[in-house]
């Protein structure tokens, strides 16, 4: 079974304004709601791509009943925990130019996460674990670390995406695949990584870090992959038209964890991480399994 956890979930309000203008009241052309969280996309695309999964987490007040509520309609199964306080609200703002006002999101105490820690426990060998995105403030940087070494000598394979401390903490505990793209990677080692080369060296002190398994993603220039077992696989970006690139990293990872649930080989498993992060790339919604097909089949490398 595999399960996606995301501390921190929000509802995304996702709206258009043209021609939008700070201090006047602007209308929306289109707007949209949509359950947002990097394990609950990943979720979504898995289930887009026929792979069942269940969403862990933490849901708060109105904001987490709607959030739960959407994931329903998704298909998606959910064992969200309500807590005390109001989930967040993402506003992304499409206009002349894009941006972006995201909430907070609720305090998580010590008792709700020992109610999180206990469905951890039920975990058995061969599942899979997502662990991905930012945390709440209150939350300390060690609990991704925490749950893998709780998680440690079950045979469980954890796929850890997050940036700087969150990210490196896991390291000495050997999570089975992380996912940063090159700009994060660049900041772990304070450096700017200029083409793939670079990318695959720095990729592998990832892995002298702890890592079993590394892709970094490049966004229009492609994406890289180092194995545990010594392979490198480097991949143009597919082409086509950039629509939405939010949750293309999250359909990455959905995608690259389907390829290997069904293949058991790690060169199949990034083809069809790059063919999902592509495929939602280029389309206004999370991939759907017909999108990643066709994109899959014109990847050669």
């Amino acid at each position: 079974m595999i399960y996606t956890v995301t501390f921190n979930p929000s509802l995304d309000y996702i709206v258009n304004a043209e021609h939008f203008t700070l201090g006047k009241v602007n209308r929306t052309t289109s707007e949209l709601m949509l359950p947002g969280g990097k394990g609950i996309n990943v979720s979504i695309v898995l289930n887009n791509l026929g792979i069942e999964s269940e969403i862990l987490g933490f849901t708060a007040g109105f904001v987490g009943s709607e959030i739960k509520r959407l994931i329903k309609e998704t298909g998606c199964r959910e064992s969200l925990i309500d807590i005390e306080g109001i989930s967040r609200i993402n506003v992304k703002l499409k206009s002349d130019e894009e941006s972006e006002l995201n909430g907070m999101g609720p305090v998580i105490d010590t008792r709700s996460i020992n109610r999180l820690y206990e469905k951890l426990d039920t975990l058995k060998q061969g599942d899979i674990l997502v662990l991905a995105g930012s945390i709440p403030s209150s939350m300390p940087e060690t609990i991704y670390s925490d749950i893998m070494k709780r998680l440690e000598n079950k045979g469980i394979k954890i796929v850890v995406d997050a940036t700087k401390d969150l990210l490196m903490n896991v390291m000495p505990i050997h999570p089975f695949l992380v996912k940063p793209n090159n700009h994060e990677l660049g900041e772990i080692f304070n450096v700017i990584l200029e083409d793939k080369d670079d990318v695959v060296y720095y990729a592998k002190k990832l892995q002298d870090a702890g890592a079993r398994n590394v892709i970094v993603s490049m966004a229009g220039e492609g994406a890289v992959m180092v194995t545990e077992h010594g392979d490198i696989y480097k991949s143009d970006a597919p082409k086509g038209k950039v629509v939405n690139s939010v949750g293309a990293g999250d359909s990455m990872v959905a995608g690259f964890i389907y390829g290997f649930v069904t293949t058991d080989d790690y060169k199949q498993a990034f083809k069809y991480g790059i063919s999902t992060g592509s495929a939602s790339a280029f389309s206004k919604n999370l991939a759907t399994k017909e999108e990643v097909e066709t994109i899959y089949k014109t990847l050669v490398f």
